[in-house]
């Protein structure tokens, strides 16, 4: 079962480090982390982890509270939220399918950040199934190399 929990946090040398651990100590598979500043000393962090049980989750979530350097946590997969992610694509591009990958990427709303001679970088930003989508439709094109920020969230209102 797939949780986004969000922890503000101090930001100080060996945070992320801690939080980690106690994920590793409690077995919890981690899918992606995104961490920002958001004022002078404090940090948001969005975690993507992997649980077997509702109570496994409250148990990681009530774990991570424990710690000096956390504000406050948060698990916001069934509050109304917000979240994205980021792509960069690079891919096989010849001048002669140019216009056909940009008829393909318009319903993403990506945009191509990069044209080189034989390749062009497509950025794209979306829910997670919709970056997972977008590289399904590139795919046939050769993907060069691909970069993903992992997800970020903010709960709505």
């Amino acid at each position: 079962m797939r949780r986004i929990i969000t922890a503000i946090v101090y930001n100080k040398s060996g945070v992320l480090s801690r939080i980690t651990s106690v994920l590793n100590r409690r077995q919890v598979n981690i899918e992606s982390i995104s961490v920002g500043v958001v004022e002078a000393e404090i940090s948001r962090m969005t975690i993507v982890i992997n649980v077997n049980t509702l109570s496994e989750a409250e148990q990681v979530t009530k774990q991570l509270n424990k710690q000096i350097e956390v504000v406050k946590v948060s698990d916001i997969t069934d509050d109304p939220h917000i979240e994205r992610e980021l792509a960069l694509i690079q891919v096989n591009a010849p001048m002669s399918i140019r216009s056909e990958i940009q008829a393909v990427i318009a319903p993403f709303r990506a945009d191509i950040v990069d044209v080189a001679q034989k390749t062009i970088i497509i950025q794209v930003v979306g829910t997670h199934d919709k970056i997972d989508a977008f590289i399904d439709v590139l795919r046939p094109y050769g993907i060069k190399q691909l970069a993903r920020t992992g997800i970020t969230g903010i709960k709505r209102g």
